[in-house]
């Protein structure tokens, strides 16, 4: 008899685990443990969202005709592990194998590869993970010989992979790539849909009030939970974006706006994290309804890349260069994550709200992470290692593979250029130009160096002119350093001085 671990993150009955397995002789066991859920001090809403999807799941399983365990969260036993879970089963039940799917993170399945199999006293079995459209192995091929791995091209590859978008081996529109077209801040322009809640039912209820009383100093609130749970849910999701947001998805995915959470976001990735969605199903939607003619394929491409394209990217450098890469730091940045990551009080209205809207949802889209609060982490020089795990810890979403190489690669620029050829630093006037934050912001977006100046501006110039020597020769930078030449020497030091004030006191801005 063989036990089957499924993950939290592995809730889909196309998981290779289940193919390896027989229902009527083998044994499946799901696991709530506090090791998994403490790690890093994730969003009340995240767990409840794993807890109560992988309840159901459990469910869906037995109705199917497997034999399932299920171990429900012990406070008594708050610092209990995945591996000793398993232990206890697999003595119970003679268990002569364990089957796994490969796990999205390299801590957890390390410890599977190196330990499990001797503690267990039995072979481990590892399956890839195929619900991916790219194995890491075919990364590795991909990436072999290249000097830059270049998101781009990998994407064409997984467009001609797929076939997705593609017409007689050319890519429809006659081009790959239409981001130039999706790049539009939102002025009402398009009345923004309302956002599709679900109904809680007791097994939401139950796992909602375990995660209050046993997770009260995690961040974040539970007070706003509406996420499907189950797969029925996930798929009435997939629908609502494709029938009402993905039409503006394309033109209106950059834009940000005060009080308005979603936008036209798909709000999916959770789904598609924690298994209750398949990337292709979710591509192909999209794909029809360009072919049905009901959303334009500036749109369609736009989400379709962030799904085949940079999803599987980014899967494949984790894979490709952890543990190392975890550990980068390229700039040298050692200043501690100010405080306002945890409580989101800040005087900077783009900061404050992009915090509520993280603590209210476990949710913000990509250019608020990557263009606010990624944006003011590296332009402060906080150390990679912890702006990683708040990312990690506060979004629904958020699992080490895709996580880490977005912040510390992406957001971070701490490996190099090995991700980005350039680093996403800007000033407030990007945030301006993208949204109506700095309307309500105490903040003066236009002045730079006085001391009720936007703080972006001054740290921004602060950032560029203390990295030159490794950034002065990258070809998209060249034009901010010749006009940072340009200024006169009182301005630069009114810039440098504005900056080093506002860097002693990050807490009080």
């Amino acid at each position: 008899m063989r036990i089957g671990l499924i993950l939290g993150d592995q809730l889909s009955l196309e998981l290779a685990t289940l193919r390896v397995l027989d229902h009527d002789r083998d044994r499946l066991l799901l696991a709530e443990v506090g090791a998994e859920a403490t790690y890093v001090k994730h969003h009340k809403q995240k767990i409840a969202l794993i807890f109560s999807a992988m309840r159901h799941f459990a469910v869906e399983l037995r109705q199917r005709g497997w034999q399932v365990d299920y171990h429900h969260y012990n406070p008594l036993q708050p610092n209990l592990s995945l591996s000793e879970v398993l232990q206890a089963q697999a003595s119970l039940f003679g268990a002569d194998e364990v089957v796994v799917t490969r796990c999205g993170e390299y801590r957890l399945q390390h410890e599977i590869d190196s330990r499990w199999s001797q503690a267990l006293g039995i072979p481990v079995q590892v399956c890839e993970d195929d619900r991916f459209v790219c194995s890491p192995d075919e990364f590795a091929a991909w990436a072999e010989g290249r000097r830059q791995l270049r998101m781009e091209y990998f994407y064409r590859e997984m467009r001609r992979r797929t076939g997705l978008l593609m017409e007689n081996g050319e890519p429809v529109g006659g081009q790959w790539n239409f981001d130039a077209d999706n790049r539009n801040p939102w002025r009402g322009e398009v009345p923004v849909p309302a956002q599709l809640d679900f109904e809680l039912d007791s097994v939401d209820r139950e796992v909602l009030a375990l995660v209050a009383e046993h997770f009260p100093a995690h961040p974040g609130t539970l007070e706003s939970f509406r996420w499907g749970t189950i797969r029925e849910q996930a798929l009435a999701a997939l629908e609502h974006f494709i029938a009402h947001r993905l039409p503006w998805f394309g033109d209106y995915q950059d834009a940000m706006v005060q009080g308005e959470d979603y936008l036209f976001h798909s709000l999916l990735s959770p789904y598609l994290n924690c298994g209750l969605l398949t990337p292709l199903e979710v591509c192909e939607a999209a794909e029809r309804a360009w072919w049905r003619q009901e959303a334009p394929l500036n749109a369609v491409e736009g989400f379709i890349r962030q799904i085949i394209g940079w999803r599987e990217y980014v899967r494949g450098i984790y894979w490709l260069r952890m543990p190392e890469y975890a550990q980068e730091n390229r700039l040298g940045n050692e200043r501690a994550l100010p405080a306002m990551y945890w409580h989101g009080q800040t005087r900077m209205a783009c900061m404050r709200e992009c915090f509520r809207n993280t603590f209210d949802h476990a949710y913000a889209h990509h250019i608020q992470r990557l263009m606010v609060t990624g944006n003011f982490a590296l332009l402060a020089g906080i150390r990679p290692a912890e702006i990683c795990d708040w990312y990690l810890a506060v979004y629904a979403d958020a699992y080490d593979w895709v996580e880490l190489p977005n912040t510390l690669g992406m957001v971070m620029h701490a490996d190099g250029g090995y991700l980005g050829s350039k680093p996403y630093a800007a000033s407030g006037s990007y945030i301006n130009r993208m949204s109506d934050y700095c309307r309500h912001c105490e903040y003066n977006v236009k002045t730079a160096t006085d001391d009720d100046s936007c703080p972006f501006n001054s740290l921004y110039w602060h950032f560029v002119a203390r990295h030159r020597e490794a950034f002065a020769a990258i070809p998209r930078m060249q034009m901010i350093y010749r006009s940072f030449e340009r200024m006169v020497d009182e301005k630069k030091s009114a810039l440098q001085q504005r900056a080093e004030r506002l860097l002693a006191n990050l807490d009080g801005i």
